[in-house]
């Protein structure tokens, strides 16, 4: 996998665009700046929006393509990412760190998926947020993007239960309109949640 996404992101142009996923860029737009965490930020685009509205971002990936496309686009923004290569195995997430963790399309294997949003939850701070978007499992009925395989696509009710210790705000499956580069086009299905850590 990690080969795959390598060759992926040594393509010249940001195959997934410089603009911010929407869903994320309202929720940053309506809070106060402060520590948030990009697992699997690719190319960037969503820490760099982050970091130009004020917030302090860490992100990771696995892919050395796409941390250097990041880096790029920070600098071309003028603004800085603490961004590390690193797997959701073994990066280094610290207890009660941050106020935001945002899982913009960080799809996990069903095996792996349920303990990695655990860890992240150990990872935000009291009142923090876990924002996430990501295809469900109707994806497979679309050309729209997103992995091809149902283990690595979500369940409306398998997302209840991995954050079921959190206060959720707002949960809901939609079909929506993608524009995000030319892996993420045309209509698709998400599941979008934002959930608080109220304990």
């Amino acid at each position: 996998m990690k080969d795959f996404w390598n060759k992926r992101y040594q393509q010249d142009h940001y195959v997934y665009g410089t603009g911010p996923n929407q869903f994320f860029k309202d929720f940053i737009d309506e809070h106060k700046p402060g520590n948030i965490l990009l697992p699997a930020d690719g190319e960037g685009r969503n820490g760099v929006y982050a970091a130009e509205k004020g917030w302090n971002v860490d992100a990771f990936d696995f892919s050395e393509s796409a941390r250097a496309k990041a880096l790029e686009l920070a600098k071309d923004r003028n603004v800085t990412l603490n961004y590390t290569i690193a797997n959701f195995d073994n990066a280094d997430l610290k207890s009660d760190e941050y106020d935001v963790i945002a899982l913009i399309y960080a799809h996990l294997p069903s095996q792996k998926r349920r303990d990695i949003h655990h860890k992240l939850i150990h990872s935000l701070k009291k009142d923090g947020f876990i924002v996430l978007e990501a295809f469900s499992k109707k994806q497979l009925s679309y050309n729209s993007g997103g992995p091809k395989s149902e283990e690595m696509l979500y369940d409306l009710e398998d997302i209840k239960e991995d954050f079921k210790d959190l206060a959720i705000i707002s949960i809901r499956q939609e079909t929506t309109e993608l524009d995000e580069g030319p892996y993420h086009k045309g209509e698709g299905n998400v599941i979008r949640l934002i959930a608080q850590k109220i304990k």
